[in-house]
């Protein structure tokens, strides 16, 4: 990997060079980020080998990804989802260029297939490995039990008790072994992270596993080529444990020092009143606290985010703004992104259009902005 120049921890900035085998900083415990020697990669990756590609999906941009070769890739689409101009809806918000980012159409019906292709590819090539785990709510579980089956890899799921039904249902059709945990996502976080130490699982862990986040930045990629290369004013990203949007401010920056954009968004934190701690620490000291975490929006339903510290710095070095909004209103925003777009989303996605129309309110955004 000679693109790689290591990791780098979210929190005290220790740099780690390569070989480092560890998920955690040395020093501090804190998060890693991959580190990429641009330059390098700028000599063999390009835009234009973007303009002559045939390869419609998250694997384009495969030169910025952290493998030393051809990935394993699950056997069905991912990624290159549509950017949709919402031009019903801007009108009725009062906004000259809206679009959504509809990445319901991943195979598991969620932006996590991005981070969890990723995680598996990298998995295989490191460690060969054929169990991996991972705790989650429903969309994490559901994308990796999703990817893995049809790769011959066992996926064990660890979800708090309060977990949907149907997410749980889709867990057992992929054929994942499930663990239902008496508590709290972070409960399941922390028995899953023990587990796979005792037992030498492969851990998928949002908010641990470093490569969730490379996973997750193609989001930012995709927006970006699919409008021209011309980037947004604000992006407006759903957040619980911060991963997202963490990872789409890292796509952003990467394309800038590629030289495939000049400029960079600002983006927008989005959460329920419920599971909001991002949201507090940007507006005190920074500093990531738990909350209760309860909030109908299950998927962003998170008491101490796991990937806080890179999402608050994502969002100061965005210059951006966190947005926190009842239940009600994510509530609301459900039925009006259907009928004015005919794109679904579950609570945890309108939770963006929620906090799109509290921005306006504030006079945040300006009605000429994309």
């Amino acid at each position: 990997m000679k693109h790689v120049k290591g990791y780098t921890c979210i929190v005290c900035g220790e740099q780690h060079v390569l070989p480092y085998n560890a998920f955690t900083c040395r020093r501090c415990g804190g998060n890693l980020q991959v580190s990429y020697d641009y330059a390098l990669i700028r000599q063999g990756f390009g835009r234009k080998d973007l303009e002559q590609s045939r390869d419609y999906s998250m694997w384009r941009y495969t030169p910025l990804m952290p493998f030393s070769r051809e990935p394993a890739k699950p056997p069905v689409h991912i990624g290159w989802t549509p950017l949709y101009r919402a031009g019903r809806l801007g009108k009725i918000l009062g906004l000259r260029n809206l679009f959504i980012k509809d990445d319901g159409r991943n195979p598991s019906a969620s932006t996590k297939d991005r981070a969890s292709a990723v995680v598996i590819a990298k998995s295989l090539e490191t460690e060969g490995s054929q169990i991996i785990a991972c705790a989650s709510t429903g969309n994490a579980a559901s994308s990796l039990a999703c990817l893995a089956a049809p790769m011959g890899i066992r996926a064990v799921i660890f979800v708090p008790e309060t977990a949907p039904a149907a997410k749980v249902a889709q867990l057992l059709v992929f054929g994942a072994s499930v663990i239902m945990v008496r508590g709290t996502y972070d409960d399941a976080f922390d028995l899953c992270l023990k587990a796979s130490e005792e037992y030498g699982w492969y851990n998928r862990n949002t908010g641990y596993n470093p490569f969730t986040r490379e996973g997750k930045k193609t989001l930012a990629y995709e927006v970006c080529e699919q409008n021209g290369w011309q980037c947004p004013d604000w992006v407006f990203v759903p957040v619980g444990d911060g991963n997202i949007i963490s990872g789409v401010w890292k796509g952003f920056m990467d394309l800038r020092e590629m030289g495939f954009i000049d400029c960079l968004p600002r983006i927008a934190a989005c959460q329920a009143e419920g599971s909001d701690a991002v949201t507090r620490a940007i507006d005190s000291d920074g500093v990531i606290s738990p909350v209760e975490g309860r909030t109908i929006a299950d998927s962003i339903a998170v008491s101490m985010p796991r990937d806080g510290e890179a999402a608050v710095k994502a969002l100061i070095n965005a210059k951006g703004r966190a947005f926190r909004v009842s239940d009600d209103d994510i509530l609301a925003a459900i039925p009006t992104m259907a009928r004015e777009t005919g794109v679904f989303a579950e609570p945890a996605s309108a939770v963006s259009l929620a906090a799109l129309r509290g921005a306006l309110h504030d006079g945040i955004i300006a009605e000429e902005e994309t």
